[in-house]
């Protein structure tokens, strides 16, 4: 005989919305090198990374604006009275355009009016003069403003061609050619490996006179190969061999670019600018303060820079340093 079973029942789930105890969270100082992403212990799509962890470098500053806002002081230095004419030129506008503004309040009424025609003559002859000295003082401001504008940008080519690095000498120092400011009337020579070489044998007859002048030269070969310049040549017609004209050569010729890719870059925006062909030889002289003398096509005028060049030493040194010529 089977005994029946009582079943006791359970006591009522009770489901709390709520925690009855909520904790802070521990903070946990994190380590230099922890670091999680979406995996098995974070959620997907939520980074994390340490908070110690050292910044990126802040990106360079571009020189640009360096060089602009040199190229602006310069050029107030060049035409000191250049913004003062501009001023007035702007005050002689306003000054005009308020006439017209009165006499062309005059005129319509006086137009309109029998009674008043008899000034709208004189009037009219008011507002004919103002008109015309508003695009007279127009077109001088607009003229001084193109040549500020030309010349800021052409200091600004100057700005950073001087800050362009070069080499003096075999394993010499590396400075930027600004620092040649002062010292040394730079000759640049850029084109092929043989446009160099030719123009290095062409340089030879005039050694002595273009040290003396302060002139150094750099040569820029554009197609990547390296001039053979041979500085321990035999003397030239009418010079002793005890006057060392390959110690001269290599005095001269003693510079060399560096980080050529800025020089080539630099290169290329001036033949833009002048409407040269990307691949023509050209030469680039500068005076003794750094700003561009000339440039041309072709080889150097050696003989021209000897003719013209005043001569570093001596008692017109200093006096003439600013009247570097044309070439």
């Amino acid at each position: 005989m089977a005994v029946p079973v009582r079943l006791i029942p359970s006591p009522p789930t009770v489901c709390l919305s709520t925690p009855l105890l909520s904790l802070p969270p521990i903070a946990r100082k994190p380590s230099p090198s922890s670091s999680c992403s979406g995996s098995s212990r974070a959620r997907p799509g939520f980074r994390c990374s340490a908070a110690n962890k050292p910044s990126p470098p802040p990106p360079e500053v571009s020189s640009n604006s360096s060089s602009n806002s040199m190229a602006k002081i310069r050029s107030e230095v060049l035409s000191p009275f250049r913004s003062v004419r501009m001023f007035f030129y702007l005050a002689f506008m306003a000054s005009a355009g308020l006439g017209s503004l009165i006499a062309l309040t005059q005129l319509v009424p006086a137009l309109t009016n029998p009674a008043r025609l008899a000034g709208a003559a004189e009037t009219l002859r008011g507002l004919g003069i103002d008109v015309a000295a508003v695009a007279v003082f127009a077109f001088l401001y607009s003229r001084d403003r193109k040549a500020s504008d030309a010349q800021v940008a052409r200091l600004t080519r100057e700005e950073n061609l001087s800050r362009l690095k070069l080499r003096v000498g075999a394993g010499g120092r590396v400075v930027p050619l600004g620092e040649l400011r002062g010292s040394a009337r730079l000759v640049i020579v850029a084109g092929p490996a043989e446009f160099v070489e030719e123009s290095f044998r062409r340089s030879k007859p005039f050694l002595k006179d273009l040290m003396d002048r302060g002139v150094l030269v750099l040569p820029f070969p554009t197609d990547g190969n390296t001039p053979a310049l041979q500085f321990d040549g035999e003397a030239e017609e009418g010079e002793n061999e005890g006057d060392g004209i390959g110690e001269k050569s290599k005095r001269l010729w003693q510079l060399t670019p560096v980080y050529t890719s800025e020089w080539a870059k630099w290169l290329e925006e001036q033949k833009k600018l002048a409407n040269v062909a990307p691949d023509s030889p050209v030469y680039l002289s500068l005076r003794m303060d750094g700003r561009v003398r000339g440039s041309g096509v072709g080889y150097p005028p050696w003989q021209a820079f000897v003719a013209q060049l005043p001569l570093v030493k001596g008692m017109w040194s200093g006096f003439l340093d600013g009247m570097d010529g044309r070439v």
